[in-house]
């Protein structure tokens, strides 16, 4: 994990990308890729990311919904998600557990999140059954004890699909200490990005690049570097 990444883009190996498209991913100033989605994600679909990517120097991360779904090969860092919020305890530790008696050895080989997810439309919130009504308070609350009682050297806040709320963000930021916050959901402009930096360590962006056009994309690049 870099200590001064800005700005992540996520890819997600359920959705088609051209290999131009990804080209321009790629030079836009991204600081890493993320490959990650919440349904729909095989082996081999990973490894076709993987191959449009066989030329990309940038740090090549997996964020995985299953252990089923891991390639080790090809992958600088694995960042494995636990939605603190979730009511079903699946998402918390049980995939966890099954992944780490399985594989023991290579599960060593991951970095740890903390997903806050705060968007009850989204996939991953429906799928997770995560508990989103939650006040300011609580949010940096879960921050708090996610950083402080186990460890998490990353607390992400998901929108996923929609822009949130800067006033969590910046609760959030302020709760913790050494713990990098990173935010991902809704953001499709410069203005979002910065605005969203003023408190992140990292924004995180995806959708914006398979539903606009491909300039809205770079200039959230942009937006996150200006912070």
């Amino acid at each position: 994990m870099s200590d001064n990444w800005d700005h992540i883009t996520k890819i997600d190996p359920d959705k088609e990308i051209s290999q131009e498209k990804l080209d321009r991913v790629v030079k836009s100033g991204t600081d890493a890729l993320m490959i990650s989605g919440t349904q729909g994600v095989t082996q081999e679909k990973l490894q076709k990311v993987l191959d449009m990517l066989k030329d990309c120097n940038l740090p090549k991360i997996l964020e995985p919904s299953d252990p089923s779904t891991v390639i080790y090969d090809g992958f600088d860092d694995i960042y494995v998600p636990s939605v603190v919020n979730a009511m079903d305890p699946t998402w918390i530790m049980g995939h966890h557990k099954n992944w780490a008696v399985e594989f023991d050895p290579k599960w060593r080989r991951i970095t740890k999140e903390a997903y806050i997810v705060l968007n009850p439309d989204s996939a991953v919130g429906m799928v997770t059954r995560s508990k989103t009504d939650l006040s300011v308070e609580e949010v940096a609350a879960y921050a708090t004890i996610s950083e402080k009682y186990y460890g998490f050297p990353i607390v992400y806040i998901e929108y996923s699909g929609t822009f949130g709320d800067p006033e969590v963000v910046k609760a959030v930021s302020e709760a913790l200490d050494e713990a990098k916050l990173f935010y991902g959901g809704g953001i499709k402009s410069e203005e979002q990005s910065k605005e969203m930096s003023r408190y992140a360590d990292t924004v995180i962006v995806g959708n914006v690049i398979y539903e606009d056009d491909l300039d809205v994309y770079l200039s959230t690049v942009e937006g996150a570097k200006k912070k």
